[in-house]
């Protein structure tokens, strides 16, 4: 674990972690964000990628501008999608660096709420794992550097820490990991009601078009009545889920203790101290992971990192920092593996 990077200091009246984890998805950073990746956005295509066990996630693809740069796979947080604006920018700097960029949506997220039937819940790793797996045998020996926010961080983390990860993954980056759900939602119920809401209405309404989609299949009308996210996915997980109850739910898909221990490329992790979701203290309770090197920052709040509002967030140069680290220690991995064969 590194000592707090001092090479984030976002302006003072930037510096409130609520800031930071609202204005990057409200105007005007919004309309800049989809302004920079109009470029990005106009030469995407959509895949549909198998997953295996009948699973299909959907995925925006948009092809390297220059050969021999790799491909950036790209993964939002919880109730987000492949079109969130912290997505967005990250994949118009990738872009505008050579980058192929695939947009990847979990399953219930970007619309995609008819392609299975099952529901999408936290601990569908196998998921985002076969999405990897279908990702790198479309791509073939390009090399895959992921990065993830949020649940979407914490999603690739695991992924990244599974015997089944392609070997043309490169690296990981997760920007704002969910790191003990448990402590993460006592954070949402106990912290400021303004998130508690936000993820409430979010999924409440997923949850509706779920039940759109599949007529008969699913009835959440009671369930969605009572506004509380323990309540809430208490029920669910009972419903829907194989876990007995919902502390076993939320420890499957924790990443603290020993979680990453098995990891099988390099993993970095980017975390504010003030993030308001997120508590940084549980940083503590992660076994130290020979691969693992964790950032933090004293500012920045939830996936914010923001520097100003007509700019990319400094966790975007983060990634592209890293990534870049990823690709030199491949070259020199590829190169000792020519030497050897010679």
């Amino acid at each position: 674990m590194s000592d707090a990077a001092t090479s984030f200091t976002p302006p003072r009246w930037l510096r409130d972690a609520h800031l930071q984890s609202i204005l990057p998805s409200l105007p005007p950073h919004r309309y800049w964000a989809h302004w920079r990746a109009r470029a990005l956005r106009a030469a995407a295509r959509a895949w549909e990628l198998d997953c295996g066990g009948g699973v299909r996630l959907l995925a925006m693809h948009s092809p390297p501008r220059r050969a021999g740069t790799g491909t950036a796979v790209l993964l939002h947080g919880w109730e987000g999608s492949s079109d969130s604006c912290y997505v967005l920018s990250l994949a118009a700097l990738l872009y505008q660096h050579g980058y192929g960029i695939v947009r990847l949506n979990l399953r219930d997220h970007g619309g995609t709420h008819a392609l299975n039937r099952e529901l999408f819940h936290s601990c569908r790793l196998e998921d985002v794992s076969g999405a990897l797996r279908a990702l790198a045998a479309r791509c073939g020996p390009e090399r895959l550097y992921l990065a993830g926010f949020s649940l979407g961080a914490n999603f690739l983390l695991r992924a990244a820490a599974e015997p089944a990860l392609p070997d043309t993954v490169a690296g990981v980056v997760g920007v704002s990991p969910v790191l003990h759900p448990e402590r993460a939602m006592r954070a949402l119920e106990q912290g400021w009601p303004v998130y508690h809401a936000y993820f409430v209405r979010r999924w409440s309404r997923s949850l509706r078009r779920k039940q759109v989609a599949w007529p008969g299949h699913f009835q959440f009308d009671e369930l969605l009545r009572s506004r509380e996210l323990r309540a809430m996915t208490d029920e669910l997980v009972r419903r829907c889920t194989g876990f007995a109850d919902i502390a076993c739910y939320l420890d499957g898909y924790a990443i603290t203790g020993g979680r990453l221990l098995p990891l099988r490329v390099p993993a970095r992790m980017l975390v504010a101290d003030d993030d308001p979701i997120i508590p940084a203290a549980d940083l503590a309770r992660m076994a130290p992971a020979p691969l693992l090197h964790i950032e933090h920052t004293a500012h920045g709040g939830h996936c914010g990192f923001l520097r100003g509002l007509m700019a990319h967030a400094w966790s975007d140069y983060y990634v592209l920092r890293e990534f870049a680290s990823f690709r030199d220690a491949a070259a020199m991995a590829d190169a000792s593996s020519v030497a050897k064969r010679a």
